[in-house]
C-alpha cells in the first residue's frame, strides 16, 4: 500500500500538524509507504489562473508542478487529508488543491455522467478539526464538508473508494488528554485502511 497524506494548515506546530505526523506514524506502523504533502510548506500556490480555466474542459495540459502533484496522488491507493474546518469549509489551500489537481482527463472525464478516473485510489481518510460543538456541524450544518468530500469528489473521481472521516469539534479547547484519545481513533481508522 502506498498513502498520499495532504496535511492543510498553514502552522507545523498547529494540532493539525501534530495529527498528521500522528496519521503518519499509523501508517508507517502498518508498513505502509506515506508520501507526505504539505500544501503550506512546500509553497504550493491554491488559485486557478485565467488560463488554467479558460482550457479546464479542454483537455488541460497543466505546468511541470502540477503535473508531478498529479503523479503524487497517482501513485496512491490511500489519500488521508488532514486540515482544519473553518467556516464550514475546507481551507482555501485544499480546495485550491482539489481546483488545481484534479483536473479533467486526470480524476474524472466531464460528461454526463462524469467518468470516474482515479481508479487506483481504494480509500480516503479525513481527519479534521473544528472550533464549533460536534452538534452544530451535524445538526445544525449537515456536515458540509463530508458531503463534499464524499458525494462531489470521491463520488465523481473514485467512487470505489471506501471513505472515512474523523472530525475533532471544539478543537480549541482540547486537552492533552482528549488529544491522545483523538490520536488513539487515528490509529484505529488507519487500521481498518
Amino acid at each position: 500500500m502506498r498513502a498520499l497524506l495532504v496535511l492543510a494548515h498553514p502552522l507545523n506546530d498547529s494540532l493539525c500538524a501534530h495529527l498528521a505526523r500522528q496519521a503518519e506514524a499509523a501508517l508507517r506502523a502498518r508498513g505502509i509507504a506515506v508520501d507526505v504533502l504539505d500544501l503550506y510548506a512546500e509553497g504550493f500556490a491554491p488559485a486557478l489562473t485565467a488560463d488554467e480555466r479558460r482550457a479546464y474542459y479542454a483537455t488541460p495540459q497543466p505546468d511541470a508542478a502540477i503535473t508531478a502533484l498529479q503523479a503524487r496522488l497517482a501513485a496512491a491507493d490511500t489519500l488521508v487529508l488532514v486540515f482544519p474546518i473553518w467556516w464550514f469549509s475546507m481551507p482555501a489551500m485544499l480546495k485550491g488543491w482539489f481546483d488545481r489537481v484534479w483536473l479533467p482527463g486526470f480524476a474524472f472525464s466531464s460528461g454526463t455522467p462524469i467518468q470516474p478516473l482515479l481508479t487506483g485510489l481504494k480509500s480516503c481518510l479525513a481527519i479534521t478539526t473544528l472550533g464549533s460543538p460536534w452538534w452544530v456541524d451535524l445538526l445544525v450544518m449537515r456536515r458540509p464538508v463530508r458531503r463534499v468530500l464524499k458525494t462531489a469528489l470521491l463520488g465523481a473521481c473514485a467512487p470505489q473508494a471506501r471513505f472515512a472521516m474523523l472530525s475533532l469539534p471544539a478543537a480549541e479547547a482540547t486537552d492533552a488528554a482528549r488529544a491522545k484519545s483523538f490520536v488513539s481513533r487515528i490509529q484505529a481508522a488507519v487500521a481498518r485502511l
